[in-house]
Order: C-alpha cells, then sequence, then structure tokens
C-alpha cells in the first residue's frame, strides 16, 4: 500500500511543480531571478514549491505595447 500512496503522493508533486515553473516563467520578474526559482523548484522539489508558494514572483508579466 505504501508504494501507490507514494506514486500518487510524487504525481501530485510533480503537477505542483510544472505549475509553478510555468507561472514562473509567465511573471513579470527578471531573468535571473526566474532561473533561481526554476532551479530551486526542481533541486527541492517539495519545498521549493512551498517556497515559491509563499514567496515567489507573483506579479504577470506586462504585455508588450506596439
Amino acid at each position: 500500500m505504501g508504494v501507490e500512496v507514494g506514486g500518487l503522493f510524487g504525481l501530485v508533486v510533480l503537477v505542483l511543480d510544472i505549475y509553478a515553473i510555468v507561472k514562473t516563467v509567465g511573471s513579470g520578474a527578471s531573468t535571473g531571478s526566474k532561473v533561481l526559482w526554476i532551479l530551486l523548484i526542481l533541486v527541492l522539489p517539495v519545498v521549493g514549491f512551498i517556497l515559491w508558494l509563499l514567496l515567489g514572483p507573483s506579479r504577470p508579466a506586462r504585455p508588450v505595447s506596439t
């Protein structure tokens, strides 16, 4: 039974990390900040996601005016 729960937990963490990475890439933060957040999320998936959720870039990127 532990394998099924662990696999489900791993899948949930993967989905949440992908969500955090997509939101980070689309944020208005600087490129360096985005790279650091993505590295943190990839190296420490659970802790990185929690830190991103609490402290990460939250403002959306501004559309380019023509």
